[in-house]
């Protein structure tokens, strides 16, 4: 595992989002398109977790960690916004969410 400086970390906008809209993308097995309430905006994240994901509305109101300072990338003619983070367990993403509610656009430190 490489390393990187607290200063490139420190570089990370990481914010709480929470899910106002999921569902699955046209033709894709493994994108899901989620917009995220971050407090001051929203946002557009598409996420290659579909295929762990039977109901994408049952994401709806739940919140996650989004890293918001990523450049936009295009994928299925759709412009993604960011990116939301995970845990691996054996192939499969685990996402994670805080363990209280708090305001869309929190900071994650």
């Amino acid at each position: 595992m490489s390393t990187i400086s607290f200063k490139d970390f420190k570089k990370l906008d990481i914010r709480i989002g929470k899910i106002i809209t999921a569902e699955r993308i046209p033709n894709s097995d493994k994108l899901l398109r989620l917009v995220f309430d971050l407090g001051t905006e929203q946002r557009q994240v598409l996420a290659g977790i579909a295929e762990f994901v039977t109901d994408p509305a049952e994401l709806v109101g739940k919140e996650m960690p989004v890293v918001v300072n990523l450049e936009p990338r295009v994928m299925r003619g759709l412009e993604s916004q960011g990116m939301i983070l995970a845990a691996d367990d054996e192939g499969h993403p685990v996402l994670l969410r805080p363990e209280k509610e708090v305001p869309p656009g929190s900071v994650v430190k």
